[in-house]
């Protein structure tokens, strides 16, 4: 099946350092600047708000055939407001390679094969942007050269991974590497890295600093289970931008629905 061969090799990317520095772009209420097109701070918290929401519904209903009640911490997902950020701009940016270098994104993961996984419903619409994104991500790292298997990138990897639980943190570069063997899965997120980095260069992305470093979300598969995490700037030693002079609203291009 499709959808298990992308699930079998890791999907990850980090993106340049993004600030609001660009041309002065710094209305408070924008989340992110992809080029023309903005992303609402009320369309990042709307998404979150309905991912908290559904996930509570669904945990009620799974207590409920049990007769129990869930305690109010079992009713909050883990989804942050910083991975709905990070994968709309992961999303926003991996069209716009997929466009530049004609690579055709096929439609074949959805968000019923990832809400188990996800630990969300499908109908919520982080869920439908993972589904997208998967596709996109996959069909990217499909067609870009691969990249040297450098130290950083590996440790990079790791380290991000490691941060979820599901690898022992603290291992040395050579022991890494004999666990990730030949390592074509960060071969391939180096690419996928660079390409949408030189993007965000490219359209001039910036991110309101109320947000921490941007990541692109990625999945790697542990054989059981996938692991769900996101790879975060590289090259993050810029200040942040202050953001108390808002534009004037309009000036900044299209906001994303």
């Amino acid at each position: 099946m499709r959808a298990r061969r992308i699930f079998a090799a890791a999907s990850v990317a980090a993106l340049a350092v993004l600030s609001l520095a660009a041309c002065g772009r710094s209305a408070p209420d924008v989340a992110a600047y992809v080029g023309d097109t903005r992303y609402s701070v009320d369309r990042v918290d709307a998404i979150f708000d309905d991912a908290q929401a559904r996930y509570a519904d669904a945990i009620r209903s799974q207590r409920a055939q049990t007769g129990a009640t869930p305690a109010p911490e079992e009713l909050r997902s883990s989804v942050t407001r910083q991975d709905v950020l990070n994968l709309l701009i992961a999303v926003d940016l991996g069209k716009r390679v997929a466009d530049e270098k004609g690579i055709q994104v096929s439609d074949e993961v959805s968000p019923e094969q990832l809400q188990s996984q996800l630990q969300m419903p499908a109908t919520a619409e982080y869920a439908k942007l993972w589904g997208e994104w998967v596709d996109i991500s996959a069909a990217l790292q499909q067609e870009l050269p691969p990249a040297d298997l450098s130290d950083d990138a590996v440790m990079a990897v790791y380290q991000a991974i490691a941060k979820t639980g599901a690898i022992r943190s603290g291992l040395s570069v050579a022991q890494v590497r004999e666990a990730f063997g030949e390592g074509g899965f960060v071969r391939n997120a180096t690419a996928l890295s660079l390409a949408l980095r030189e993007e965000a260069e490219k359209v001039d992305a910036s991110v309101n600093p109320k947000y921490g470093p941007i990541g692109v979300p990625s999945v790697v598969s542990t054989g059981q289970s996938l692991v769900f995490y996101a790879l975060p700037y590289i090259n993050h030693d810029g200040p942040v931008t202050d953001i108390s002079t808002p534009e004037a609203p309009g000036t900044a291009g299209q906001v994303a629905p």
